[in-house]
């Protein structure tokens, strides 16, 4: 059990980790305009919400009382502002946004189909096409993933100042 617990040195030398991995992340989006730490921490609240199983009234409401309690007013001006600008508008992001895992589901057909033909004809060339189709099929859902997040701080925070008015 004391294994378990860390002393005074491991716990600065995490702390000191933690924040240069925050330099690292306010480095990488100096021209924002917007509190990175905010930002970053909605779409992670977005994220944990979009892992839950319930409807998009029910994931807005829970991160409305998030966001209300731990925002203040001109942060969330800001990273609405932020996320207004970053919201792509191209009709396949679009698509990607609504509908993530069929635009995904041809690209994990053509995994499985390169890994069926790979294993039967025992041709060692289909396993391309397995490692093909399955990296881009995860980099669609990743994508898409955070494309929804992002929808779902941004229809949050238009929540939030609508209801102000």
């Amino acid at each position: 059990m004391e294994g378990s617990f860390l002393n005074q040195s491991q716990y600065v030398n995490m702390l000191k980790r933690r924040s240069t991995a925050s330099a690292g992340i306010q480095n990488r989006f100096p021209m924002r305009g917007c509190p990175v730490g905010q930002y970053e921490r909605l779409i992670m609240m977005a994220e944990d919400e979009l892992t839950q199983y319930s409807t998009d009234a029910r994931k807005l409401e829970k991160l409305r009382q998030k966001v209300g309690l731990s925002v203040t007013a001109a942060e969330r001006s800001q990273v609405k502002e932020t996320l207004l600008a970053e919201m792509p508008t191209d009709p396949i992001s679009k698509l990607i946004i609504d509908q993530r895992q069929m635009v995904a589901l041809p690209f994990w057909g053509i995994a499985g189909l390169g890994l069926l033909l790979g294993i039967s004809m025992f041709q060692p060339l289909d396993f391309v096409a397995t490692g093909l189709g399955a990296t881009i099929a995860i980099a669609v859902q990743r994508y898409g993933w955070k494309l929804q997040a992002k929808r779902l701080v941004l229809q949050t925070l238009l929540e939030i100042e609508g209801g102000k008015r």
